[in-house]
């Protein structure tokens, strides 16, 4: 009976034994599929994040153009409605009248008679062209 007894004891010792190390092994596979679940977890908010940031700078982008856009539209607009005319009468004018310092025989520098011809002669008998 003793040994019985023993064979018992010796049994319930391994139980229990046997089962302290499930119990561990439970709460190690537990802990890693834990530690695997917020890894997964930290990678996809991670994509979410880039996928977020991506769309803001084309939303961005989309806006800048847009505002591009339409200032370019007020420029014409303000362009347009700011449209000078020219003074064709007063050009005529200025082209009928001639002469003086503006007409097509002057220029600021020779005045309205031109170059004298004889000033451009080289054949001088003085030195030096003096």
């Amino acid at each position: 009976m003793t040994y019985m007894f023993a064979f018992g004891v010796i049994s319930a010792a391994f139980g229990v034994s046997a089962i302290a190390g499930l119990v561990t092994a439970v709460g190690i596979g537990t802990m890693a599929a834990g530690l695997g679940y917020t890894i997964a977890s930290g990678e996809d908010a991670k994509k979410k994040q880039a996928a977020a940031l991506s769309k803001q700078e084309s939303a961005q982008a989309q806006a800048v153009k847009a505002a591009e856009g339409q200032r370019k539209r007020s420029e014409m607009v303000m362009n347009q409605a700011n449209r000078q005319q020219p003074n064709v009468a007063g050009i005529m004018q200025a082209a009928r009248a001639g002469g003086g310092d503006s007409g097509a025989s002057g220029t600021m520098l020779t005045g309205p008679t031109g170059v004298d011809p004889n000033a451009l002669a080289l054949g001088k008998s003085t030195l030096l062209g003096s």
